[in-house]
């Protein structure tokens, strides 16, 4: 399973340094641009403190039936130039949109077999692209359908739902902190602003507040996969309901028993302090099994021999 540096340049001139993992055998192959949530995440979707690990188990998972993955470094990340507390959402998203146009263009993938799976606000992407771009098929991962500043609010009172009785007691003036903090950013006019005593991507969260991706899923016109953890604290899992209306056509949706937002599962009581716990398991294989067969589908991909198969998962 050959690994290339591979660099995408921004529409401002950034490279965007990545990695485009290709399967064993002669190309060209159907592919998928991974997209991460947010903050300032590596190509493996790892933060400072809070490593995901995500990519190199989805990318051996498509790999084995013969899918290429490329995914890159944030601005201000890895070997990304720039600072990432200055990148704004509607950036984010051009990036991941010189991304696709950059992997759909390379002569070793097939640009009528081209995918994209989106984390959290990788997710958000993810369904823009598939709204105003030829893709295949698009695999949503915790993607909130809703008003961002209502999405904000749900992921709030999930918080401190799942904290201790005496903190769930001061739930009302932590939510009226919470909500004076969101308006004192919405009238912010910087890229950065502190918020107590701590440097906040203001502009990233002004255009995450107004964004509704509703309007994007309503104009999919691609085959569609969500997967949200039952015990996710970040995204209403009912918000599955709403993608499969939405889509037209409809969308295959799963709800996946204990799975958190960090996609590991949890059968204890869901808590951010959880979090560091759970990064030290795998990612779920269920989840990464499901994902890796419906794209196999969606992309017309042969899966490998199950000897070759096992060798890729071991490298």
């Amino acid at each position: 399973m050959p690994d290339i540096d591979m660099a995408v340049t921004a529409d401002d001139g950034t490279p965007l340094a990545g990695t485009l993992t290709l399967p064993p055998g002669p190309g060209p192959h159907p592919a998928v641009l991974l997209l991460h949530g947010s903050g300032p995440l590596d190509r493996d979707g790892n933060a400072p403190k809070l490593p995901m690990n995500l990519a190199q188990p989805v990318a051996e998972a498509l790999a084995a039936r013969g899918i290429a993955t490329l995914r890159y470094d944030r601005r201000g990340t890895g070997a990304t130039p720039g600072d990432w507390r200055r990148s704004s959402f509607h950036g984010n998203r051009l990036d991941a949109a010189a991304a696709l146009r950059a992997l759909s263009g390379r002569p070793d993938i097939r640009a009528d077999a081209v995918g994209l799976i989106g984390h959290s606000e990788g997710s958000l992407h993810s369904m823009a692209l598939a709204a105003r771009t030829d893709v295949r098929a698009t695999v949503l991962l915790a993607g909130f359908a809703n008003l961002g500043a209502d999405a904000f609010r749900w992921q709030g009172r999930a918080m401190v739902a799942s904290m201790p009785a005496p903190v769930r007691l001061l739930s009302r003036p932590l939510g009226a902190l919470g909500n004076r903090g969101l308006a004192r950013l919405k009238k912010t006019r910087t890229d950065v602003a502190r918020v107590a005593g701590v440097k906040v991507n203001a502009r990233w969260v002004r255009e995450v507040l107004a964004h509704d991706s509703r309007n994007d899923l309503a104009a999919i016109h691609t085959p569609v996969l969500a997967v949200t953890g039952a015990k996710d604290l970040q995204v209403d899992p009912a918000d599955l309901d709403r993608i499969a209306r939405l889509v037209p056509g409809g969308a295959e949706t799963f709800r996946i028993p204990d799975l958190t937002h960090l996609l590991r599962r949890d059968p204890e009581r869901p808590a951010p302090n959880s979090y560091r716990r759970l990064m030290r398991e795998p990612v779920d294989a269920y989840l990464l099994e499901l994902v890796a067969e419906w794209l196999r589908h969606h992309l017309d991909a042969a899966a490998l021999e199950p000897s070759t198969a096992g060798r890729v998962a071991s490298s």
